[in-house]
C-alpha cells in the first residue's frame, strides 16, 4: 500500500492536474472563438438592418424586434462568457484536477450559449437578405437619378452665371437653386437623409426637374426684357381697346332695358360697373409689371402680367355677354320658331334613335324622351303676355336640346359595350 507521500501517487495526481488543466485550456480556446464568431455576428446584423433602416424604415422595422432579441440573447451569453473567464485563473497551474474540470465545464456551458447565439443572429441576418435582395434591384435605380440631378443643377448654375454675366438680375432663381443644392446635399447625407430608397428617388427626380426648370428660366432671362416689353405693350392696347368699347356696352344695355323685359337682362345688371372695375385692375397690374420689370424681378413680371390678363379678360367676357344678349333676343323676337325648331329637331333624332334599339326603347330612356317633349310644347307659353321672356324662352330650348343630346350619347355607349 501506498503512503500519502508515494512519489508515485503524486505523479499521477500531477499527471490527472496536467490533463484536465489541459482541457480546460482548450475549452477556453473553443469559447474565446465561438465569442468572436458571436461579435462578428451581432455587429454584421447591426450593420445590415441599419442598411435595410435606410432603404426601407417599414421593412426595418418590422424585424428589429426580432433583432432586439437576438441582441439582447447575445449580450447575456457574452456576459456569461466573460464571468466564467473571470472565475477561473487556467494560468495557475496550482489548481486542482477539480477546479480544471469545473471550469472545462463551465467554459464549455459558455460555448454552448454563445454559438446559440450566433445561430439566433444569423437567423435574423437570413431574415434581411431576401429584404436586401428586393432593393437591390431599385437601389441601382437611384445612381442615375443622382447623376441626373447634379448634372441638371450644373446646367442650372451655368445658365445662371451666363444670366449674370449678360447683366440680368437672378435673385430669384439663384435663391430657388440653392434649394435644390439643399435636397442634393440631403440626398448625400448618411442613410439617405432619412428619406429612404422610394422618398430617396423621388427627391432626386424633384431636384432634377426644379434644377431643368431653373436652367430653363435662367437662359431665358437673356429675351426677357424685349419679350416683357411686347406684353405689357400688347395688354396695354388690349385694355384700350376693352375701354374703347365700354360705350356700346351701355349701348347695348340701354336697348335691353328698353326693348326687353327685365328678366332678359336682370343677370347683367352690374355688367358695365364690373367690366369698369376690371378694366382699372388691369391697368393697376400693367403699372405694378411695369415696376418689377424695372427692377428686374421677373417673375413678379410673369406673375403680373398673368393678372392684368386675367382681369382683361373678366372685362371682355362681361362685355361680349351684354353684346351677345342682344343680338341673340333680336334673332329670338325676329323668328322665335327656329330655336323651337332646332330643339325638336334634337329630341326626334334621339327619340329615332332610342326606338331603333333591338325590342323598342329603353323604358328610361323613352320617359326622359317623353319629358322632354312635354317641355317643347310648352316653352312658347314662355312668349306669350305683353313682355315675352326671350331669354327664358331660349335658355329653356337650349337647355331641352342639351338634354336630348346627352341621351343620344348615354344610348350610343350603352350600345358599344
Amino acid at each position: 500500500m501506498y503512503r500519502s507521500g508515494d512519489p508515485r501517487r503524486r505523479g499521477r495526481r500531477d499527471q490527472r492536474a496536467a490533463e484536465a488543466r489541459s482541457a480546460a485550456l482548450a475549452a477556453r480556446e473553443d469559447a474565446a472563438q465561438a465569442f468572436y464568431e458571436m461579435d462578428q455576428a451581432q455587429k454584421y446584423l447591426a450593420g445590415r438592418l441599419t442598411l435595410l433602416g435606410d432603404l426601407d424604415r417599414t421593412a426595418a422595422d418590422r424585424l428589429r424586434p426580432r433583432a432586439e432579441r437576438a441582441g439582447g440573447g447575445a449580450d447575456t451569453a457574452a456576459l456569461d462568457y466573460i464571468t466564467v473567464v473571470d472565475s477561473h485563473d487556467l494560468d495557475d497551474e496550482d489548481r486542482t484536477p477539480a477546479e480544471y474540470e469545473a471550469a472545462r465545464r463551465a467554459l464549455e456551458a459558455a460555448t454552448a450559449a454563445l454559438k446559440r447565439s450566433s445561430s439566433e443572429l444569423e437567423g435574423v441576418t437570413a431574415a434581411i437578405a431576401p429584404e436586401m435582395a428586393r432593393l437591390e434591384g431599385r437601389l441601382e435605380q437611384l445612381a442615375p437619378r443622382l447623376r441626373a440631378a447634379r448634372e441638371a443643377f450644373q446646367e442650372a448654375q451655368e445658365a445662371v452665371s451666363a444670366a449674370e454675366a449678360a447683366g440680368m438680375r437672378t435673385r430669384e432663381v439663384s435663391a430657388d437653386l440653392a434649394a435644390v443644392q439643399g435636397l442634393l446635399a440631403e440626398l448625400a447625407a448618411p442613410g439617405l437623409g432619412g428619406l429612404g430608397l422610394q422618398g430617396a428617388m423621388a427627391r432626386a427626380e424633384e431636384a432634377r426637374d426644379r434644377a431643368a426648370a431653373l436652367a430653363e428660366e435662367a437662359r431665358n432671362l437673356a429675351v426677357a426684357v424685349q419679350k416683357t416689353r411686347n406684353d405689357l405693350a400688347s395688354v396695354r392696347t388690349r385694355v384700350q381697346m376693352a375701354a374703347g368699347r365700354r360705350e356700346r356696352v351701355d349701348e347695348a344695355m340701354s336697348v335691353l332695358r328698353r326693348r326687353y323685359s327685365a328678366a332678359c337682362w336682370q343677370d347683367l345688371r352690374g355688367a358695365p360697373d364690373a367690366i369698369s372695375q376690371a378694366l382699372e385692375r388691369a391697368l393697376e397690374r400693367i403699372s405694378e409689371t411695369e415696376r418689377a420689370a424695372a427692377a428686374q424681378e421677373w417673375r413678379e413680371v410673369s406673375r403680373g402680367l398673368a393678372a392684368a390678363r386675367t382681369e382683361l379678360k373678366d372685362a371682355e367676357r362681361r362685355a361680349r355677354a351684354v353684346t351677345d344678349r342682344v343680338g341673340e333676343l333680336e334673332e329670338a323676337e325676329h323668328d322665335p320658331g327656329r330655336p323651337l325648331e332646332q330643339a325638336r329637331f334634337a329630341v326626334r333624332d334621339a327619340q329615332r334613335l332610342a326606338v331603333a334599339a333591338p325590342g323598342g326603347p329603353e323604358p328610361r330612356h323613352a320617359r326622359a324622351l317623353d319629358v322632354l317633349a312635354e317641355r317643347l310644347e310648352l316653352a312658347p307659353g314662355l312668349l306669350q303676355g305683353p313682355h315675352p321672356d326671350y331669354w327664358g324662352y331660349l335658355r329653356e330650348l337650349r337647355a331641352i336640346s342639351t338634354r336630348a343630346r346627352d341621351v343620344v350619347e348615354i344610348i350610343r355607349e350603352e350600345r358599344s359595350r
